[in-house]
């Protein structure tokens, strides 16, 4: 980064004189040159703001949050690389979650069934971030279903495990649908900081781009210029037009410009990103209902999806980020990242027991196409010991 501050800065022309309200917007397209004529006038004075190519490079290496390990952007050669056709599946991602390690240590070992091994695995589930109320349920049922003589043998529990597991799931599992008939279907992404929700758009719009979805991206978290940056990097390398602004500039502003621009074009998909923000920060969190207020202003049901990206590290504190989130902006959807790392596995047990909001995508790797549509049956496999003879699906 140092070398970066030595470089000789980019020549920028002068800015026409304007209000100190006025907001000055920017159509961002792949290759960097402002969007046709009819687009801009429908969506009002855009004036164009590239952002310089030595700034992009630079912003990549910037962690967005201190506080939170970011997730890592991929570089652009390894977003456009084919998929291997071994790529691994969600057992191969999940195997080394504390969830995994503790259940297939304990069933290992063929257990006696006593309520020795109902203790255990009520350890193993609350270390796992399965959360009290959701272990309370299950080990309450284990441990009826015991003392009724239904299982035979340590595996016939673990199945029963199995099937509780995956029915406090399969309610949640539901992919994101787009309206067809919603043009453009507005999707906001929301979250605290560092959780990767800005990785999550870049993966949405490879998505969204190999489904043959016209879209486009709003930049609105207007708090860090490297932000904006790492949109518009996600969008060339995906070829989606970018809506940007300046740093500090109004978020609700951007989205409603981007709604506009949106229009215009009858764009399918616009997915707005926001400001990472704390659930504590009672002034940001009251933003965000101004931001769905405004775009309410061009349409009255946007935005169609509510998208909260929420860390799988974070363990329990995302049940109290998702109650405050939920009451500011009314979250719809669910996309659980950083699976494949240091997470314990559980939270999702606990965020779908206590809320029920549908848990639409699971991130289990750094690759756009590690962004999965969340599969219940998949992921409890993926959690449990391989003895029990499951499934390995991707």
């Amino acid at each position: 980064m140092l070398n970066f501050f030595r470089r000789k800065k980019p020549e920028v022309p002068p800015a026409a004189p304007n209000d100190s309200r006025a907001t000055e917007a920017a159509i961002l397209p792949p290759d960097g040159n402002a969007m046709a004529a009819d687009a801009s006038a429908a969506a009002g004075p855009l004036a164009t703001e590239p952002v310089p190519a030595e700034f992009i490079a630079a912003a990549m290496e910037v962690e967005p949050a201190p506080a939170l390990e970011p997730e890592p952007v991929p570089t652009a050669e390894a977003a456009d690389e084919p998929a291997a056709p071994g790529r691994k599946g969600w057992r191969d991602r999940l195997r080394g979650s504390a969830f995994a390690r503790s259940l297939s240590g304990l069933f290992s070992r063929n257990p006696r069934l006593d309520d020795d091994l109902l203790d255990e695995i009520e350890t193993a589930l609350l270390t796992a971030d399965v959360g009290v109320t959701a272990t309370t349920f299950l080990v309450g049922d284990l441990r009826k279903r015991m003392k009724a003589r239904e299982f035979t043998d340590a595996n016939a529990l673990l199945a029963a495990l199995r099937g509780d597991l995956v029915a406090m799931l399969r309610p949640v599992a539901q992919p994101l649908q787009i309206d067809r008939g919603t043009k453009p279907f507005v999707l906001l992404t929301v979250g605290v900081n560092g959780v990767g929700k800005t990785t999550t758009i870049g993966k949405l719009a490879r998505r969204f781009k190999d489904e043959g979805r016209p879209l486009m991206l709003a930049a609105g978290d207007t708090f860090r210029a490297a932000a904006i940056a790492q949109l518009q990097a996600w969008g060339d390398r995906n070829g989606v037009p970018v809506i940007a602004q300046g740093q500090n500039a109004d978020a609700a502003s951007v989205a409603f410009d981007a709604l506009q621009a949106a229009q215009a074009r009858g764009t399918e998909v616009l997915i707005a990103d926001t400001a990472g923000r704390l659930h504590t920060q009672q002034g940001l969190m009251a933003e965000l209902g101004k931001i769905k207020r405004v775009i309410q202003k061009l349409d009255v049901n946007a935005p169609h999806e509510v998208l909260m990206v929420i860390d799988g590290t974070t363990g329990q504190n995302a049940l109290s980020q998702l109650r405050q989130f939920h009451a500011a902006v009314g979250v719809t959807g669910l996309v659980v990242t950083k699976l494949d790392g240091t997470a314990k596995g559980g939270v999702v047990f606990a965020l779908a027991r206590e809320f029920g909001i549908p848990i639409r995508f699971a991130g289990i790797g750094e690759r756009p196409e590690d962004l999965r549509v969340f599969d219940a049956d998949a992921f409890v496999d993926a959690l449990l010991p391989e003895a029990l003879g499951t499934s390995t699906s991707n």
